[in-house]
């Protein structure tokens, strides 16, 4: 099968070729980021995001079809993101992926986005085998899956309040940097210097497998306010800081949910994922435990259309036998990985 993999949850544009033949190749991915067009304004600005989508379709689709060699009428399925999402930047995606599907004849298959970044580093050289546990930090989720099977995830535990790319996001404008505020606060990090500002472990003793970090984001507004002008050191060290308490808590709930499972792999999706300083721990910790990690490739941590590709060519391997050309559909801009 050559599946064409959409994604448009979002502000990023993504659409990808993957055939099923040899054990599953990617064959072309392309992707528009639209974080410039949103710097502006702080966040993704909804109606832009969906217009700047209608916008990137059709030549991204072009650009796949011209690196991959292949035509329009190769094309057996066409998989996309149903939710969850920006409801109108789904729309999009969604629309033009089911037109596209009825006028080749060929099914549609709607994707979860979380599955598609749970099932990312399938695509890497050295792929992990089911079944694993998964910690998905992407945008405004974090939790914990035990993964036995393509659609067969089992919630161990997630946040109960803000997400980690959440709180990323909200302290990188507490400290006045741009958008997107997360690989800006990673990147400031980098230069504060450690165990100089303390900050708490939200949840870290709390017994279960949960996440909370609305109270680190308001500890950090806490100790800027103490201080009557804030220099660039500070700022790094304050980063560092709060960089290091969500790793510290990531990590050792991942690796305590692996325990719990009695398995030995652990994979790592999503955007937070691409954090070096949690990818630096987590090796360290895991390789002492004896547990293998997985991450993406660094293209495939943010949202992208290979990973729906692949997720739709595993669907239809795995049995699904796609939604049939033509007919309703709908997005689901609320959709918990549980119930896919």
């Amino acid at each position: 099968m050559l599946v064409l993999g959409i994604e448009s949850s979002c502000d990023e544009t993504g659409l990808a070729l993957y055939s099923t033949l040899a054990g599953g190749v990617l064959l072309a991915h392309a992707l528009h980021s639209q974080v410039r067009m949103h710097q502006d304004y702080g966040g993704v600005v909804p109606e832009l995001a969906s217009r700047d989508h209608i916008r990137r379709v059709v030549p991204l689709l072009r650009k796949v079809l011209a690196d991959s060699g292949r035509s329009l009428a190769e094309i057996d399925a066409v998989a996309y993101t149903q939710g969850p999402g920006l409801a109108g930047a789904l729309l999009v995606g969604a629309a033009f992926a089911e037109a596209l599907a009825t006028a080749l004849d060929v099914p549609s298959v709607p994707v979860h986005h979380l599955e598609g970044h749970l099932l990312s580093p399938l695509l890497s050289p050295t792929p992990p085998r089911f079944p694993f546990v998964a910690l998905l930090v992407s945008g405004g989720h974090s939790q914990l899956m035990r993964v036995t099977g393509v659609g067969e995830y089992g919630l161990m535990g997630e946040t109960l309040d803000d997400a980690a790319g959440e709180a990323f996001d909200k302290t990188a404008k507490l400290l006045g940097l741009g958008y997107p505020g997360g690989a800006a606060l990673a990147e400031l990090a980098e230069r504060g210097r450690p165990d100089l500002v303390k900050l708490p472990r939200p949840m870290l003793k709390s017994g279960d497998l949960n996440f909370s970090f609305s109270g680190l984001k308001t500890a950090v507004l806490t100790k800027v306010r103490e201080l009557a002008t804030i220099s660039e050191q500070q700022r790094a060290d304050i980063a560092r800081g709060f960089q290091d308490a969500i790793v510290e808590v990531l990590v050792s709930k991942a690796l305590r949910a692996v325990a719990t499972s009695g398995l030995e792999q652990l994979v790592v999706a999503g955007g937070v994922g691409a954090n070096r300083e949690l990818r630096r721990q987590l090796d360290k910790r895991a390789d002492e435990a004896g547990i293998a990690v997985f991450y993406p490739e660094f293209e495939f941590c943010t949202d992208n259309g290979a990973m729906i590709a692949l997720t739709g060519a595993l669907r239809l391997q795995a049995g699904n036998a796609g939604k049939p050309a033509g007919g309703a559909f709908a997005v689901r801009p609320r959709w918990p990985l549980s119930c896919a």
